[in-house]
């Protein structure tokens, strides 16, 4: 909880129409997953999820951690009882990324090559069972989208002879080249891939370098959120894209959705604020990311309610 001194955003469970989500039951995910291997791909945020799920497992078996790069974002468990190994693989955009520099200076402003993947994750592919994908908050900046070399576009610019893109279209295209690349891995295993749609930050009054903070103690209700916001919209994206990829979906290939967007749009209460103990980057609020424990747990009762779905069935071909 980084030393927030209120706990009712705790008490709060995220509960669908017309059933009931079972909580989540680490015994019952370890039956799952035995002997798999489960990656998830993205960047601070799915960090946020891999520790929640880090810490509901915990309580069932303790992991060896068996891998960190230099930087601490990606690394590896393994959970030996389970024959379980768990991932976060750090990636910015998925696709290849260069940062552009200026006078030595690094300019936060990024050249994206559709028709290359970001090798940090795509090298560890066939080594993977379970995908978890994640992108978007990267988009939110002057970036440049290539492919084969050529220009086709930028977010966040309107430069002669440059085609200005928004974020939800520039983000639709990468993930359609992704979702291609893993359907087309020869490589590969029988892989699940799952798409987490986004979730919604909730700066208010100001973004997140002007001022912006999360104040709230109590989440909206179902009829305060914005459903024609820009939050939604690219949730509607990355769900049409799964959509598509199912329909061409090769023999071992399956794609789902883990839909969390509405339910985190209900949550503004759930992020750390100013109680996110950054010593880098002092007097900025934290309202992207999530609490531990907290709202994010509830990603985890969805997981399991879709693996659960493909257990012991979609994995079995030769």
């Amino acid at each position: 909880m980084q030393g927030r001194p209120d706990s009712g955003f705790l008490q709060w469970r995220w509960k669908p129409d017309r059933c009931e989500l079972p909580r989540f039951d680490p015994g019952t995910f370890f039956e799952i997953v035995r002997g798999k291997t489960m990656a998830f791909i993205g960047d601070s945020v799915a960090r946020n999820h891999v520790e929640s799920l880090l810490c509901l497992l915990s309580s069932e078996e303790m992991p060896l951690g068996i891998y960190k790069d230099a930087e601490d974002r990606t690394r590896t468990w393994y959970f030996p009882h389970s024959n379980f190994t768990l991932m976060v693989i750090w990636t910015r955009f998925l696709v290849l990324d260069e940062e552009r520099v200026i006078n030595g200076s690094v300019t936060g402003v990024f050249d994206l090559h559709l028709d290359k993947m970001d090798k940090n994750w795509a090298s560890k592919l066939p080594e993977i069972d379970y995908a978890i994908l994640s992108d978007a908050h990267w988009f939110f900046r002057k970036n440049y989208l290539y492919e084969k070399g050529k220009n086709i576009g930028c977010i966040f610019c309107s430069e002669p002879g440059i085609k200005s893109l928004d974020i939800d279209s520039a983000l639709q295209m990468v993930i359609k080249v992704v979702l291609n690349y893993i359907n087309n891995c020869k490589k590969c295993r029988n892989i699940l891939t799952v798409l987490r749609t986004f979730s919604p930050a909730h700066f208010a009054d100001g973004a997140w370098d002007t001022g912006g903070s999360c104040n709230r103690t109590h989440p909206l209700g179902e009829k305060e959120i914005d459903l024609a916001s820009l939050d939604w919209k690219i949730r509607s994206i990355q769900v049409e894209e799964i959509k598509r990829a199912r329909t061409v979906a090769r023999r071992r290939r399956k794609f789902e959705v883990l839909d969390v967007t509405k339910a985190m749009l209900m949550r503004p209460d759930g992020h750390p604020n100013s109680y996110w103990g950054n010593k880098w980057m002092k007097g900025y609020n934290d309202c992207v990311h999530w609490c531990m424990p907290g709202p994010i747990d509830a990603w985890n009762d969805f997981l399991i309610a879709l693996l659960r779905r493909h257990a012991f069935t979609d994995f079995t071909w030769s």
